[in-house]
């Protein structure tokens, strides 16, 4: 009967590594799904930080397009209108007009053609042409600030899809490990079932069937 002791404690311990083996590949699958856990949170402080950076650059963007569609009419004749208004009262405008009609009468006065007409042609184009300078600078300045919020938001949306990207892969893996813990799993209870049948064979063997002790009962 030593013999089938020996058999029998050499299966048994067996099963007890594969228990072991399961156990510890569980662990390890556990261990690297978590840390797949604390990756993909990473990834979505980095991605909420990022769009926080940017996020008054796509404002300002934003609002700089907004007043150069109501500049060329895109946003309706009162948009358009309340658009020039707000040139024509604008500090700019004023400053720029008084000191080119000061500048103008000046020049007139020290050459003694204040009263001439080419003085009067002047004064009378002159806002015209501030007015018109101006609207082409404050349209190419808003294209500037519309240029630097659409670079932001490319640069959002660009950062976001490569953290998605890089979440899916992150789940894939996370899948990947648990899977291969389940699986080890499965392995060691097949093999369980499979070393106590050898067991139970054992023994029927070695007794021809006869008084055979019951397989020892194993914990999966």
């Amino acid at each position: 009967m030593s013999f089938i002791g020996n058999a029998i404690g050499s299966i048994v311990g067996g099963i007890t590594g594969a228990k072991q083996s399961a156990k510890g590949a569980q662990q390890a699958a556990q261990t690297q799904a978590t840390a797949a856990d604390r990756a993909i949170a990473e990834q979505r402080d980095a991605r909420l930080s990022a769009e926080q950076l940017q996020n008054p650059y796509v404002q300002a963007g934003q609002s700089s397009l907004a007043q150069q569609m109501s500049l060329i009419g895109l946003n309706g004749s009162a948009g358009q209108q309340q658009a020039l208004n707000a040139l024509l009262t604008s500090p700019e405008y004023s400053t720029t007009v008084r000191q080119s009609e000061e500048a103008i009468l000046q020049n007139a006065a020290a050459t003694g053609g204040l009263r001439g007409g080419n003085v009067q042609n002047s004064l009378a184009n002159n806002r015209a042409d501030i007015f018109s300078n101006l609207l082409s600078q404050q349209y190419a300045r808003l294209g500037g600030v519309t240029s630097l919020g659409q670079n932001a938001a490319a640069g959002v949306g660009n950062n976001g899809l490569q953290v998605a990207s890089n979440i899916g892969g992150l789940l894939s893996q996370q899948g990947a490990a648990l899977a291969g813990g389940q699986i080890a799993k499965g392995n060691m209870v097949t093999q369980n079932l499979s070393n106590i049948a050898q067991i139970a064979g054992t023994v029927i063997g070695a007794t021809g069937g006869r008084g055979a002790a019951p397989a020892p009962t194993i914990g999966f």
